[in-house]
């Protein structure tokens, strides 16, 4: 068994003027950090996923071929009236059968106090759905706009917090990314 693994940090929406991309690459960074651990960072508008969701001919080859990959999955969700993006879900529900026991951390969003508290709470009965593993611990980005700078680098003054935050978010989902991958491949 490879002790690589392979973590998707999926940012989860298409909105132009969205701050939760900083989040999103800031998550990246630290996952490619790691040892062991290769990073796809990947986004709603990098596929082309047409339709409803429940026509399998919507599915994009490059995402499918990301999810079978991974072995692991880290949601950067922002928060939109209390939910998670309608893209994220969209982009979710088109691989079913490449989240079976697979784990999942989340990091929420937003430019409130709550940091997406919300959107990680909607997200989660939805990805059990799905067969994915949901962690326990989360990681929240409150008041986005004043954690980052205009150029998506992380101020100071949250980097100690952020970092052990993502410290704890990661060593359970690779830890879980390494029980669940044996499950697979023994259990199958």
């Amino acid at each position: 068994m490879s002790s690589t693994y392979t973590i998707a940090v999926l940012a989860g929406t298409t909105r132009s003027d969205r701050l939760s991309d900083f989040a999103a690459h800031y998550i990246a960074e630290f996952g490619q950090s790691l040892p062991d651990v290769n990073i796809i960072l990947a986004k709603p508008g990098d596929f082309t996923l047409p339709g409803d969701g429940n026509d399998l001919v919507g599915r994009d080859p490059h995402y499918t071929a990301l999810t079978e990959k991974a072995d692991a999955f880290f949601i950067v969700t922002p928060e939109y009236n209390h939910s998670f993006p309608g893209s994220l879900k969209r982009m979710l529900d088109s691989e079913y059968a490449n989240y079976a026991h697979k784990p999942v951390a989340f990091a929420g969003v937003s430019n409130g106090a709550w940091g997406g508290t919300r959107a990680v709470e909607a997200l989660v009965p939805a990805v059990r759905e799905m067969g994915l593993v949901a962690t326990s611990w989360s990681v929240y980005f409150p008041k986005i706009q004043e954690m980052f700078t205009a150029d998506g680098v992380l101020r100071p003054e949250y980097k100690t917090a952020a970092d052990k935050n993502l410290a704890y978010a990661y060593q359970e989902l690779l830890w879980m990314a390494q029980a669940l991958r044996w499950g697979r491949e023994n259990l199958s």
